[in-house]
Protein backbone atom coordinates (compact mmCIF):
# COMPACT_ATOMS: atom_id res chain seq x y z
CA UNK A 1 0.00 0.00 0.00
CA UNK A 2 1.17 3.53 -0.80
CA UNK A 3 2.72 5.51 2.06
CA UNK A 4 1.13 8.72 3.29
CA UNK A 5 3.28 11.68 4.32
CA UNK A 6 1.86 14.60 6.29
CA UNK A 7 2.87 17.45 8.55
CA UNK A 8 0.63 16.37 11.45
CA UNK A 9 -0.62 12.93 12.42
CA UNK A 10 -3.24 12.67 15.16
CA UNK A 11 -3.81 9.24 16.71
CA UNK A 12 -7.32 9.06 18.15
CA UNK A 13 -10.45 10.97 17.13
CA UNK A 14 -11.88 11.63 20.58
CA UNK A 15 -12.65 15.21 21.71
CA UNK A 16 -8.96 16.13 21.96
CA UNK A 17 -7.88 14.43 18.76
CA UNK A 18 -10.64 15.60 16.45
CA UNK A 19 -10.48 19.20 17.74
CA UNK A 20 -6.70 19.17 17.21
CA UNK A 21 -7.12 17.88 13.66
CA UNK A 22 -9.91 20.32 12.78
CA UNK A 23 -8.00 23.34 14.08
CA UNK A 24 -4.82 22.23 12.32
CA UNK A 25 -6.76 21.83 9.08
CA UNK A 26 -8.26 25.30 9.48
CA UNK A 27 -4.71 26.66 9.80
CA UNK A 28 -3.62 24.99 6.58
CA UNK A 29 -1.62 22.19 8.21
CA UNK A 30 -1.58 18.96 6.17
CA UNK A 31 -3.25 16.65 8.71
CA UNK A 32 -4.12 12.95 8.95
CA UNK A 33 -6.18 11.49 11.80
CA UNK A 34 -6.33 7.78 12.65
CA UNK A 35 -9.23 6.24 14.57
CA UNK A 36 -10.14 2.61 15.11
CA UNK A 37 -13.76 3.28 16.07
CA UNK A 38 -16.30 6.00 15.36
CA UNK A 39 -15.28 9.66 15.58
CA UNK A 40 -15.95 11.28 18.95
CA UNK A 41 -14.15 8.79 21.17
CA UNK A 42 -15.41 7.72 24.59
CA UNK A 43 -17.13 11.04 25.29
CA UNK A 44 -19.41 11.05 22.29
CA UNK A 45 -19.99 7.32 21.86
CA UNK A 46 -20.01 5.69 25.32
CA UNK A 47 -19.48 8.52 27.81
CA UNK A 48 -20.55 12.15 28.22
CA UNK A 49 -23.24 12.40 25.56
CA UNK A 50 -25.05 9.04 25.92
CA UNK A 51 -24.92 9.18 29.72
CA UNK A 52 -26.52 12.63 29.77
CA UNK A 53 -29.20 11.39 27.37
CA UNK A 54 -29.98 8.50 29.73
CA UNK A 55 -29.92 10.82 32.76
CA UNK A 56 -32.39 13.17 31.04
CA UNK A 57 -34.73 10.29 30.19
CA UNK A 58 -34.57 9.09 33.80
CA UNK A 59 -35.38 12.58 35.08
CA UNK A 60 -38.39 12.86 32.78
CA UNK A 61 -39.66 9.41 33.80
CA UNK A 62 -39.29 10.15 37.50
CA UNK A 63 -40.99 13.51 37.12
CA UNK A 64 -44.03 11.90 35.50
CA UNK A 65 -44.05 9.04 38.04
CA UNK A 66 -44.08 11.67 40.80
CA UNK A 67 -47.08 13.35 39.21
CA UNK A 68 -48.85 10.01 38.79
CA UNK A 69 -48.54 9.45 42.52
CA UNK A 70 -50.49 12.63 43.15
CA UNK A 71 -47.52 14.20 44.93
CA UNK A 72 -46.95 17.11 42.56
CA UNK A 73 -47.65 20.54 44.09
CA UNK A 74 -48.14 21.87 40.54
CA UNK A 75 -51.62 20.43 40.37
CA UNK A 76 -50.70 18.06 37.55
CA UNK A 77 -51.91 14.47 37.72
CA UNK A 78 -51.27 11.82 35.08
CA UNK A 79 -51.55 8.06 34.66
CA UNK A 80 -48.66 5.91 35.87
CA UNK A 81 -45.90 5.94 33.22
CA UNK A 82 -44.10 2.98 31.68
CA UNK A 83 -40.58 2.93 30.29
CA UNK A 84 -39.32 1.13 27.18
CA UNK A 85 -35.58 1.30 27.83
CA UNK A 86 -34.74 -0.23 24.45
CA UNK A 87 -36.54 2.69 22.79
CA UNK A 88 -34.76 5.15 25.09
CA UNK A 89 -31.40 3.64 24.11
CA UNK A 90 -32.43 3.88 20.45
CA UNK A 91 -33.14 7.60 20.91
CA UNK A 92 -29.76 8.00 22.59
CA UNK A 93 -28.06 6.14 19.73
CA UNK A 94 -29.73 8.51 17.26
CA UNK A 95 -28.15 11.51 19.00
CA UNK A 96 -24.76 9.80 19.01
CA UNK A 97 -25.07 8.98 15.31
CA UNK A 98 -25.92 12.58 14.43
CA UNK A 99 -22.90 13.82 16.35
CA UNK A 100 -20.66 11.15 14.77
CA UNK A 101 -21.70 12.40 11.35
CA UNK A 102 -21.17 15.99 12.45
CA UNK A 103 -17.60 15.36 13.57
CA UNK A 104 -16.81 13.44 10.38
CA UNK A 105 -18.23 16.34 8.36
CA UNK A 106 -16.17 18.91 10.25
CA UNK A 107 -12.97 16.90 9.67
CA UNK A 108 -13.76 16.71 5.95
CA UNK A 109 -14.55 20.43 5.82
CA UNK A 110 -11.14 21.16 7.38
CA UNK A 111 -9.52 18.96 4.69
CA UNK A 112 -8.29 16.40 7.25
CA UNK A 113 -7.67 12.92 5.87
CA UNK A 114 -9.23 10.21 8.06
CA UNK A 115 -7.74 6.71 8.17
CA UNK A 116 -9.84 4.01 9.82
CA UNK A 117 -7.82 1.44 11.75
CA UNK A 118 -5.40 0.72 14.59
CA UNK A 119 -2.11 2.65 14.61
CA UNK A 120 1.19 1.20 15.84
CA UNK A 121 4.41 3.17 16.14
CA UNK A 122 7.31 1.97 14.03
CA UNK A 123 9.44 4.93 15.21
CA UNK A 124 8.90 8.52 16.36
CA UNK A 125 7.87 9.70 12.90
CA UNK A 126 6.21 6.62 11.43
CA UNK A 127 3.16 4.50 12.23
CA UNK A 128 1.57 1.47 10.63
CA UNK A 129 -2.21 1.36 10.52
CA UNK A 130 -4.07 -1.92 10.21
CA UNK A 131 -7.05 -1.10 8.03
CA UNK A 132 -9.73 -3.28 6.44
CA UNK A 133 -7.78 -3.25 3.17
CA UNK A 134 -4.32 -3.89 4.61
CA UNK A 135 -1.44 -2.04 6.25
CA UNK A 136 -1.15 1.72 5.71
CA UNK A 137 2.17 3.41 6.54
CA UNK A 138 1.99 7.07 7.61
CA UNK A 139 5.01 9.34 8.05
CA UNK A 140 4.60 12.67 9.83
CA UNK A 141 6.71 15.62 10.96
CA UNK A 142 4.68 15.86 14.19
CA UNK A 143 2.57 13.26 15.96
CA UNK A 144 -0.17 13.85 18.55
CA UNK A 145 -1.14 10.94 20.79
CA UNK A 146 -4.80 11.27 21.77
CA UNK A 147 -5.69 7.66 22.53
CA UNK A 148 -7.86 8.38 25.58
CA UNK A 149 -8.81 6.06 28.42
CA UNK A 150 -10.92 3.01 29.32
CA UNK A 151 -12.78 1.80 32.43
CA UNK A 152 -10.63 0.09 35.05
CA UNK A 153 -11.43 -3.62 35.39
CA UNK A 154 -11.16 -5.28 38.79
CA UNK A 155 -9.35 -8.66 38.66
CA UNK A 156 -11.91 -10.25 40.99
CA UNK A 157 -14.85 -8.72 39.06
CA UNK A 158 -13.91 -9.03 35.37
CA UNK A 159 -16.34 -7.52 32.89
CA UNK A 160 -18.76 -10.03 31.41
CA UNK A 161 -22.12 -11.55 32.25
CA UNK A 162 -23.75 -9.57 35.07
CA UNK A 163 -20.60 -7.46 35.62
CA UNK A 164 -20.69 -4.39 33.40
CA UNK A 165 -18.81 -1.14 32.83
CA UNK A 166 -20.40 2.22 32.06
CA UNK A 167 -20.23 1.28 28.36
CA UNK A 168 -22.60 -1.67 28.78
CA UNK A 169 -24.78 0.24 31.25
CA UNK A 170 -25.55 2.77 28.51
CA UNK A 171 -26.76 0.04 26.15
CA UNK A 172 -28.98 -2.14 28.38
CA UNK A 173 -32.21 -3.38 26.83
CA UNK A 174 -34.17 -3.29 30.09
CA UNK A 175 -33.92 -1.69 33.51
CA UNK A 176 -32.31 -4.10 36.01
CA UNK A 177 -34.54 -4.83 39.01
CA UNK A 178 -31.50 -4.74 41.31
CA UNK A 179 -28.31 -2.85 40.48
CA UNK A 180 -25.12 -2.88 42.55
CA UNK A 181 -22.68 -0.07 41.82
CA UNK A 182 -19.05 -0.59 42.81
CA UNK A 183 -17.50 2.84 43.25
CA UNK A 184 -19.17 5.97 44.60
CA UNK A 185 -17.47 8.49 42.33
CA UNK A 186 -19.20 10.70 39.79
CA UNK A 187 -19.74 8.01 37.13
CA UNK A 188 -21.20 5.50 39.61
CA UNK A 189 -23.56 8.02 41.18
CA UNK A 190 -24.65 9.62 37.90
CA UNK A 191 -25.69 6.26 36.46
CA UNK A 192 -26.83 4.82 39.78
CA UNK A 193 -29.24 7.71 40.37
CA UNK A 194 -30.51 7.49 36.80
CA UNK A 195 -31.35 3.79 37.13
CA UNK A 196 -32.92 4.40 40.55
CA UNK A 197 -35.26 6.93 38.92
CA UNK A 198 -36.14 4.36 36.26
CA UNK A 199 -37.12 1.82 38.90
CA UNK A 200 -33.97 -0.12 39.88
CA UNK A 201 -33.22 -0.94 43.50
CA UNK A 202 -29.72 0.52 43.62
CA UNK A 203 -26.97 -0.21 46.15
CA UNK A 204 -23.69 1.73 46.01
CA UNK A 205 -20.58 0.15 47.52
CA UNK A 206 -17.71 2.56 48.22
CA UNK A 207 -14.38 1.70 49.86
CA UNK A 208 -13.79 5.24 51.18
CA UNK A 209 -15.63 6.72 54.20
CA UNK A 210 -17.97 8.67 51.92
CA UNK A 211 -19.11 8.88 48.31
CA UNK A 212 -17.98 11.69 45.98
CA UNK A 213 -14.87 12.01 48.13
CA UNK A 214 -13.22 14.42 45.68
CA UNK A 215 -15.77 17.05 46.72
CA UNK A 216 -16.12 18.59 50.19
CA UNK A 217 -18.84 17.23 52.45
CA UNK A 218 -20.90 20.43 52.47
CA UNK A 219 -21.10 20.42 48.68
CA UNK A 220 -22.25 16.80 48.48
CA UNK A 221 -24.83 16.97 51.30
CA UNK A 222 -27.80 17.72 48.96
CA UNK A 223 -26.78 14.76 46.76
CA UNK A 224 -26.73 12.42 49.77
CA UNK A 225 -30.19 13.66 50.75
CA UNK A 226 -31.47 12.94 47.25
CA UNK A 227 -29.93 9.45 47.26
CA UNK A 228 -31.99 8.70 50.36
CA UNK A 229 -35.18 10.03 48.74
CA UNK A 230 -34.58 7.76 45.74
CA UNK A 231 -34.12 4.74 47.99
CA UNK A 232 -30.48 4.24 47.02
CA UNK A 233 -28.59 2.32 49.70
CA UNK A 234 -25.04 3.58 50.20
CA UNK A 235 -22.51 1.29 51.91
CA UNK A 236 -19.28 3.15 52.68
CA UNK A 237 -16.02 1.81 54.02
CA UNK A 238 -16.83 -1.44 52.23
CA UNK A 239 -14.80 -3.49 49.78
CA UNK A 240 -16.22 -5.44 46.87
CA UNK A 241 -14.76 -8.97 46.94
CA UNK A 242 -16.26 -10.71 43.92
CA UNK A 243 -19.29 -12.33 42.39
CA UNK A 244 -21.42 -14.92 44.16
CA UNK A 245 -21.29 -18.52 42.91
CA UNK A 246 -24.73 -18.18 41.30
CA UNK A 247 -23.78 -14.83 39.79
CA UNK A 248 -26.78 -13.13 41.41
CA UNK A 249 -25.03 -11.09 44.09
CA UNK A 250 -22.00 -8.96 44.86
CA UNK A 251 -19.83 -10.21 47.71
CA UNK A 252 -18.82 -7.39 50.06
CA UNK A 253 -16.64 -6.94 53.12
CA UNK A 254 -18.24 -4.26 55.28
CA UNK A 255 -16.46 -1.60 57.33
CA UNK A 256 -16.61 -3.79 60.45
CA UNK A 257 -14.92 -6.69 58.62
CA UNK A 258 -18.04 -8.79 58.12
CA UNK A 259 -18.96 -10.52 54.87
CA UNK A 260 -22.21 -9.57 53.17
CA UNK A 261 -24.08 -10.16 49.93
CA UNK A 262 -25.73 -7.48 47.82
CA UNK A 263 -28.36 -9.07 45.56
CA UNK A 264 -27.99 -7.78 42.01
CA UNK A 265 -29.09 -8.53 38.46
CA UNK A 266 -26.29 -6.30 37.20
CA UNK A 267 -23.08 -5.14 38.89
CA UNK A 268 -21.80 -1.83 37.52
CA UNK A 269 -18.07 -1.33 38.19
CA UNK A 270 -17.04 2.34 38.18
CA UNK A 271 -13.74 2.50 40.04
CA UNK A 272 -11.93 4.83 37.68
CA UNK A 273 -10.38 4.97 34.22
CA UNK A 274 -6.94 4.06 32.91
CA UNK A 275 -4.95 5.57 30.02
CA UNK A 276 -4.95 3.61 26.77
CA UNK A 277 -1.21 3.18 26.25
CA UNK A 278 -1.06 -0.51 25.38
CA UNK A 279 -0.96 -1.88 21.84
CA UNK A 280 0.16 1.33 20.17
CA UNK A 281 3.84 0.35 20.00
CA UNK A 282 4.78 3.07 22.46
CA UNK A 283 7.69 0.88 23.61
CA UNK A 284 9.30 1.73 20.28
CA UNK A 285 9.60 5.39 21.27
CA UNK A 286 10.08 5.06 25.05
CA UNK A 287 8.27 8.18 26.27
CA UNK A 288 8.71 9.37 29.85
CA UNK A 289 5.75 8.57 32.11
CA UNK A 290 4.18 9.99 35.24
CA UNK A 291 2.82 6.79 36.74
CA UNK A 292 0.75 5.20 33.98
CA UNK A 293 0.31 8.46 32.12
CA UNK A 294 2.45 10.07 29.42
CA UNK A 295 4.40 12.99 30.88
CA UNK A 296 3.94 16.33 29.10
CA UNK A 297 5.06 19.95 29.53
CA UNK A 298 3.06 23.18 29.23
CA UNK A 299 2.86 22.76 25.45
CA UNK A 300 1.78 19.10 25.68
CA UNK A 301 5.21 18.02 24.41
CA UNK A 302 6.41 14.58 25.44
CA UNK A 303 10.01 13.60 26.15
CA UNK A 304 10.55 12.93 22.42
CA UNK A 305 10.90 15.81 19.99
CA UNK A 306 8.02 16.03 17.55
CA UNK A 307 5.57 14.01 19.67
CA UNK A 308 2.78 15.63 21.68
CA UNK A 309 0.15 13.96 23.88
CA UNK A 310 -3.24 15.32 24.93
CA UNK A 311 -6.31 14.31 26.90
CA UNK A 312 -6.89 11.36 29.22
CA UNK A 313 -3.66 9.61 28.25
CA UNK A 314 -1.79 12.48 29.98
CA UNK A 315 -3.55 12.21 33.35
CA UNK A 316 -6.05 14.06 35.48
CA UNK A 317 -8.35 15.78 35.15
CA UNK A 318 -9.82 13.34 32.61
CA UNK A 319 -12.27 15.79 31.10
CA UNK A 320 -13.31 16.14 27.47
CA UNK A 321 -13.11 19.93 27.55
CA UNK A 322 -9.54 19.79 28.87
CA UNK A 323 -8.61 17.52 25.97
CA UNK A 324 -10.30 19.86 23.50
CA UNK A 325 -8.42 22.89 24.83
CA UNK A 326 -5.14 20.98 24.66
CA UNK A 327 -5.89 19.81 21.12
CA UNK A 328 -6.61 23.32 19.90
CA UNK A 329 -3.42 24.61 21.54
CA UNK A 330 -1.21 21.91 20.02
CA UNK A 331 -2.65 22.52 16.55
CA UNK A 332 -1.77 26.18 16.81
CA UNK A 333 1.74 25.37 18.05
CA UNK A 334 2.27 23.06 15.07
CA UNK A 335 1.08 25.90 12.80
CA UNK A 336 3.77 28.18 14.27
CA UNK A 337 1.74 30.13 16.80
CA UNK A 338 3.04 30.90 20.30
CA UNK A 339 0.88 29.04 22.80
CA UNK A 340 1.27 27.41 26.19
CA UNK A 341 -1.01 25.86 28.81
CA UNK A 342 -1.72 28.61 31.33
CA UNK A 343 -5.33 27.92 32.25
CA UNK A 344 -6.38 29.21 35.65
CA UNK A 345 -9.20 26.72 36.00
CA UNK A 346 -10.90 23.79 34.32
CA UNK A 347 -14.52 23.56 35.48
CA UNK A 348 -15.69 20.05 36.40
CA UNK A 349 -19.31 18.92 36.55
CA UNK A 350 -20.93 15.97 38.24
CA UNK A 351 -24.35 15.29 36.66
CA UNK A 352 -25.93 13.81 39.76
CA UNK A 353 -29.23 15.07 41.15
CA UNK A 354 -28.66 17.79 42.13
CA UNK A 355 -25.68 18.66 39.92
CA UNK A 356 -22.26 19.69 41.22
CA UNK A 357 -19.90 22.23 39.66
CA UNK A 358 -16.40 23.11 40.79
CA UNK A 359 -13.93 25.54 39.26
CA UNK A 360 -10.62 26.61 40.75
CA UNK A 361 -9.68 26.06 44.39
CA UNK A 362 -11.74 24.68 47.24
CA UNK A 363 -11.85 26.71 50.48
CA UNK A 364 -9.22 24.40 52.00
CA UNK A 365 -6.91 24.69 48.97
CA UNK A 366 -7.36 28.46 48.83
CA UNK A 367 -6.53 28.80 52.54
CA UNK A 368 -3.36 26.76 52.09
CA UNK A 369 -2.29 28.94 49.15
CA UNK A 370 -3.38 32.42 50.18
CA UNK A 371 -3.77 32.29 53.95
CA UNK A 372 -6.72 34.46 54.89
CA UNK A 373 -9.71 34.09 52.58
CA UNK A 374 -13.28 35.31 52.18
CA UNK A 375 -16.14 32.93 51.46
CA UNK A 376 -19.56 33.93 50.19
CA UNK A 377 -22.36 31.37 50.01
CA UNK A 378 -25.89 31.90 48.75
CA UNK A 379 -28.65 29.25 49.06
CA UNK A 380 -31.02 28.48 46.21
CA UNK A 381 -33.79 28.42 48.83
CA UNK A 382 -33.62 32.22 48.57
CA UNK A 383 -33.60 32.27 44.76
CA UNK A 384 -36.90 32.92 43.01
CA UNK A 385 -36.08 30.98 39.84
CA UNK A 386 -34.98 27.93 41.84
CA UNK A 387 -38.29 28.04 43.70
CA UNK A 388 -40.29 28.09 40.45
CA UNK A 389 -38.29 25.08 39.20
CA UNK A 390 -38.78 23.12 42.45
CA UNK A 391 -35.01 23.14 42.90
CA UNK A 392 -34.39 24.89 46.20
CA UNK A 393 -31.72 22.50 47.52
CA UNK A 394 -28.14 23.65 47.09
CA UNK A 395 -26.10 26.83 46.92
CA UNK A 396 -23.41 28.82 45.12
CA UNK A 397 -20.12 29.44 46.92
CA UNK A 398 -17.37 31.91 46.00
CA UNK A 399 -13.87 31.72 47.51
CA UNK A 400 -11.54 34.74 47.31
CA UNK A 401 -8.38 36.18 48.80
CA UNK A 402 -9.09 38.39 51.80
CA UNK A 403 -6.49 41.03 50.89
CA UNK A 404 -7.33 41.87 47.27
CA UNK A 405 -10.59 39.92 46.75
CA UNK A 406 -9.20 37.94 43.79
CA UNK A 407 -11.56 35.01 43.21
CA UNK A 408 -9.73 31.71 43.61
CA UNK A 409 -12.55 29.18 43.38
CA UNK A 410 -16.27 28.79 42.76
CA UNK A 411 -18.48 25.84 43.64
CA UNK A 412 -22.18 25.11 43.29
CA UNK A 413 -24.66 22.35 43.95
CA UNK A 414 -28.21 22.50 42.70
CA UNK A 415 -30.68 21.72 39.97
CA UNK A 416 -29.27 22.68 36.56
CA UNK A 417 -26.12 24.36 37.91
CA UNK A 418 -24.04 22.69 35.19
CA UNK A 419 -25.02 25.64 32.97
CA UNK A 420 -23.33 28.03 35.41
CA UNK A 421 -19.95 26.36 34.74
CA UNK A 422 -19.24 28.75 31.84
CA UNK A 423 -19.70 31.81 34.05
CA UNK A 424 -17.52 30.30 36.78
CA UNK A 425 -14.73 29.42 34.35
CA UNK A 426 -14.88 32.84 32.67
CA UNK A 427 -14.63 34.68 36.00
CA UNK A 428 -11.55 32.71 37.03
CA UNK A 429 -9.89 32.87 33.61
CA UNK A 430 -10.27 36.65 33.48
CA UNK A 431 -8.97 37.15 37.01
CA UNK A 432 -12.23 38.49 38.42
CA UNK A 433 -12.42 40.01 41.88
CA UNK A 434 -15.46 39.85 44.12
CA UNK A 435 -16.37 43.40 43.08
CA UNK A 436 -16.38 42.41 39.39
CA UNK A 437 -18.94 39.65 39.94
CA UNK A 438 -21.00 41.69 42.39
CA UNK A 439 -21.02 44.65 40.00
CA UNK A 440 -22.13 42.64 36.97
CA UNK A 441 -25.88 42.86 36.37
CA UNK A 442 -27.27 39.32 36.45
CA UNK A 443 -30.62 38.72 34.73
CA UNK A 444 -33.68 38.18 36.92
CA UNK A 445 -35.17 35.69 37.53
CA UNK A 446 -32.31 33.23 36.98
CA UNK A 447 -30.26 30.88 39.12
CA UNK A 448 -27.22 32.86 37.99
CA UNK A 449 -28.28 35.57 40.45
CA UNK A 450 -27.03 33.22 43.15
CA UNK A 451 -23.51 33.74 41.78
CA UNK A 452 -23.78 37.52 42.17
CA UNK A 453 -25.34 37.17 45.61
CA UNK A 454 -22.54 34.87 46.77
CA UNK A 455 -19.99 37.52 45.78
CA UNK A 456 -22.04 40.18 47.57
CA UNK A 457 -22.20 37.94 50.64
CA UNK A 458 -18.39 37.61 50.65
CA UNK A 459 -18.19 41.42 50.54
CA UNK A 460 -20.53 41.62 53.50
CA UNK A 461 -23.69 42.98 51.89
CA UNK A 462 -25.83 40.29 50.28
CA UNK A 463 -29.17 41.76 49.24
CA UNK A 464 -31.51 38.78 49.34
CA UNK A 465 -30.46 36.90 52.44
Amino acid sequence: MKEISCKLLVIGAGPGGYVCAIRAGQLGVDTVIVETGKPGGTCLNVGCIPSKALIHAAEEFEKIAHMAGGKSPLGIKVAAPTLDLAKTVGWKDGIVSRLNSGVAGLLKKAKVKTVQGWATFRDGKTVEVETETGTQVIRAETVVIATGSAPVELPFLPFGGPVISSTEALALGEVPKKLAVVGGGYIGLELGMAFAKMGSKVTVVEALPRVLAQYDAELTRPVLKRLGELGVEVITGAKAKGLSTKGDALLVETADGKNAKVAADKILVTVGRKPLTEGWGLEQIDLDRTGKFIRIDDQCRTSMRGIHAIGDVTGEPMLAHRAMAQGEMVAEIVAGHKRSWDKRAIPAICFTDPELVTAGLTPEEAKALAGEIKIGQFPFAANGRAMTKQGEDGFVRVVARADNHLVLGIQAVGQGVSELAAAFGLALEMGARLEDIAGTIHAHPTQGEGFQEAALKALGHALHI
